[in-house]
């Protein structure tokens, strides 16, 4: 049975929700699928929305939330609107990929273990290999690929994404 969805924000996204699980026929074993479409409408994987899904599907929220932690393309803490990955792998370490790091999370004052800027306007993350080791050091942001990067090409990439952002 469907709870009645207030067409707010957060309704909309329920009633997509809802198609989401009828177009997976509410089968437990198309539990990935789901949780993959769910995470494009949310861009990460709220806590109560698993527990939805677990219901719907007539399975444990223990085992929907391990599978969403098992998998590291699923996020369960919200991510900004930009997503900025570095890489890290060997070819992009040796060739000094720390600094470009840290000039990215010293422009966006993202402290210690903090991904997300308080705006909800980036999330940086580390990868262990992009796959374009001839490009190294490599950024992408949001699927955009940047080769040869450094600290300060870096900077500018953040710069001219606020600048587009505030215009």
């Amino acid at each position: 049975m469907r709870a009645q969805a207030k067409l707010d924000s957060n309704g909309r996204k329920l009633v997509k929700i809802f198609t989401i699980l009828d177009k997976h026929e509410r089968k437990p074993a198309r539990l990935v699928p789901i949780l993959q479409a769910v995470q494009e409408e949310y861009r990460y994987l709220p806590q109560e929305v698993l527990t939805y899904v677990a219901t719907a599907l007539d399975i444990s929220p223990a085992r929907v939330f391990g599978v969403a932690t098992f998998y590291s393309h699923f996020a369960i803490a919200p991510k900004g609107k930009h997503l900025v990955r570095l890489c890290d792998g060997t070819a992009c370490h040796v060739k000094d990929s720390v600094p470009i790091l840290d000039a990215i999370r010293k422009r966006l004052k993202l402290e210690g273990k903090k991904v997300t800027t308080d705006d909800m306007l980036f999330t940086v993350e580390t990868v262990a290999c992009l796959g374009a080791c001839g490009l190294a050091p490599v950024v992408v942001v949001n699927d955009q690929v940047y080769g040869a990067m450094t600290p300060a090409g870096a900077v500018k990439l953040i710069e001219e994404i606020i600048a587009r952002e505030q215009s």
